[in-house]
């Protein structure tokens, strides 16, 4: 019984002393060599791992947290309290469009959850992020979520580009005056979208080269590095299960496109049932966007849950 409580001891012991070390180790680290030599250190530490034959783990995901810690966010640049009463009324409007199209023609479909759950994610891209064109430079390029297609009109609604006859007309685009095609469209509605996105994979794969294309116009001297437009994409967590969203992705890291930027909404839903109901599709997805040469960067919890998260001394949450 002794012998058992003096080896409980030594691994207690044991493992206290390597919390201090690494906490050590770390800081110092950081403190001297700064954050880009620390991570040529911890490479060729692993390498030399790896040489004297210890199996190391492959390392592809990070804590299930956000990535960027609440010290180092900036303060939000916008009226917090505005944006959430105008998200609110394009999240309801969106819905009243899908619900009453419905009540008019029995079977017309449309979604209503995927823009829901993604409404802030366009808010602030709309407000803080898409730069529209001058000019001097080409606007940033956006592709949409064709799921969230119905969010879009009901913000363009309230900005006087859509009028309510169109609304009531969702994806009735033979209806006498005129309607709205059920998704992303250039050839159906040339001055609305700018990009076709579905079938689903259609839009992220699309993207992918039109960053490439826009990156060939940089290189060629065609376009500055300052009036290079971004390409942004906004992709479903279930649509990621389809082929071409996820085929090309090796591609944009190995022709290094900075200029691209993908959204991805981790709602858990899909058409046909939950996304993962077993395992965490957020965690599978960075292994699969890290392993093929991606930034990776998640946003899990909300500001309510900081304070929580904060506390936390001991990292065990």
């Amino acid at each position: 019984m002794s012998v058992e409580k003096d080896v409980g001891k030594r691994n207690q012991g044991l493992a206290q002393s390597l919390v201090e070390v690494l906490e050590e180790l770390t800081t110092q680290i950081i403190s001297a060599k700064g954050s880009e030599q620390a991570c040529q250190f911890i490479t060729r530490l692993i390498d030399r791992f790896r040489t004297s034959g210890l199996k190391v783990p492959q390392i592809t995901n990070t804590a299930y947290v956000n990535t960027i810690p609440l010290s180092n966010q900036p303060k939000y640049p916008g009226d917090r309290e505005l944006e959430r009463k105008i998200k609110s009324y394009v999240r309801w409007n969106a819905m009243a469009m899908v619900v009453n199209a419905n009540r008019g023609h029995t079977g017309l479909g449309g979604h209503i959850s995927t823009y829901a759950s993604c409404a802030t994610l366009y808010e602030v891209g709309f407000n803080h992020f898409f730069r529209g064109a001058t000019e001097d430079r080409p606007a940033d390029m956006v592709f949409f979520q064709g799921h969230a297609a119905p969010g879009i009109y009901a913000r363009a609604f309230l900005e006087g580009r859509l009028d309510e006859k169109s609304l009531k007309n969702f994806r009735q685009e033979l209806a006498e005056n005129g309607g709205l095609a059920s998704y992303p469209h250039p050839y159906l509605m040339p001055d609305f979208w700018q990009f076709p996105t579905v079938s689903m994979g259609l839009g992220p794969l699309i993207s992918i080269y039109q960053a490439r294309f826009n990156r060939y116009l940089r290189n060629r001297g065609l376009v500055s590095a300052e009036d290079e437009p971004k390409v942004w994409c906004f992709v479903g967590d279930g649509e990621t299960d389809e082929p071409e969203t996820i085929g090309a992705l090796s591609l944009a890291a190995r022709e290094k496109l900075d200029n691209l930027i993908w959204v991805v909404n981790c709602n858990l839903q899909r058409l046909d049932g939950p996304v993962r109901g077993n395992g965490k599709i957020i965690q599978e997805l960075e292994s699969i966007f890290r392993g093929a040469g991606w930034n990776v960067i998640k946003v899990i919890w909300g500001s309510d849950w900081d304070p929580l998260l904060e506390s936390d001394l001991r990292d065990i949450l």
